[in-house]
């Protein structure tokens, strides 16, 4: 499948869709994840944070765990993230697009290398129209993965 112009605005759509199911009690930041499959699948990952701030999980890797444990890692084919602090309602806000924290970049590469791809990530914003598109080698140039250990 390949990136259409469509397609960064309805796989943040879908991202802000997860990220309603956030459980951000302590940040009060909600981010949702939407990866695309090559099949057009869409799976999604909202952040679920822990009162052991270091149990927390991001939006990303959810949606990457998701995806590992269906057998479909290597099918990733572009992934869309937005993130907002939480109005008093528990939905996200702010028109700023977010990308990835560095943990989630290496995690995403890992899934990146595995299907020898260079990812698209579509960073939104918890509402309006800002995206700002990158490609993953672009957020973490020589990044250290699958390949360096000699598996492919």
């Amino acid at each position: 499948m390949t990136d259409t112009p469509a397609l960064p605005s309805t796989l943040i759509a879908t991202a802000r869709a997860a990220a309603l199911n956030a459980h951000a009690p302590y940040s009060r930041f909600a981010v949702g994840a939407a990866l695309l499959m090559e099949n057009g699948d869409v799976i999604t990952g909202a952040n679920v944070e822990n009162a052991s701030y270091g149990l927390s999980l991001c939006a990303e890797t959810v949606a990457i765990a998701t995806a590992s444990a269906a057998g479909r890692l290597r099918e990733i084919v572009a992934i869309a993230v937005i993130g907002g602090a939480m109005d008093a309602d528990g939905r996200p806000t702010g028109t700023v697009p977010v990308s990835p924290c560095g943990r989630c970049r290496q995690v995403i590469n890992e899934a990146a290398q595995m299907g020898s791809r260079d990812l698209p990530v579509h960073c939104g914003a918890a509402e309006g129209d800002a995206v700002r598109t990158y490609r993953l080698s672009d957020l973490l140039p020589d990044a250290f993965g699958p390949s360096d250990l000699g598996i492919s």
